[in-house]
């Protein structure tokens, strides 16, 4: 027979796991929709996308493609110089985006075209975001800016 102190830490033990295991499922509920995958125009032209997921993409704004339509709908194409996929937006740009400048979207890739809630420039002439300039090298046509 069990004493009243082995059977009191076999509890508290069993409720710290439970405890644990709580927390973790809604650590990982809460990440759900918080974390947003990088992916280059290149990624999403090889293996696109299902349109539920949503997704980061950046590169650079292809030059000649930036059309703003009726309101606040803008389109254009986001290239890394292997692959160029057609990006919409409806909202207001930031002040320092343009053609040939680096930018990432977060949105989801729906009926060929990135459907983007969300665009960020790069905020002065010399930055670009990290994940730009890794899919940019990996293409080959990165030109570090000169100081």
């Amino acid at each position: 027979m069990r004493s009243l102190k082995k059977t009191r830490r076999i509890q508290i033990i069993a409720i710290a796991a439970v405890a644990l295991a709580g927390s973790t499922a809604l650590v990982v509920y809460g990440f759900q929709d918080g974390i947003n995958f990088f992916r280059s125009p290149s990624q999403v032209a090889e293996a696109p996308p299902p349109p539920n997921e949503v997704f980061r993409i950046g590169g650079l704004v292809e030059e000649g493609t930036l059309i703003r339509g009726d309101g606040t709908t803008i389109t254009f194409r986001v290239t890394d110089g292997g692959a160029s996929v057609p990006v919409s937006y409806t909202g207001v740009l930031p002040d320092l985006f343009g053609e040939g400048e680096g930018m990432v979207g977060t949105g989801s890739y729906v009926n060929d075209t990135f459907q983007a809630t969300e665009i960020l420039a790069r905020h002065d002439e010399t930055y670009m975001p990290k994940e730009v300039i890794d899919a940019l090298k990996d293409q080959g046509v990165y030109q570090a800016p000169e100081s």
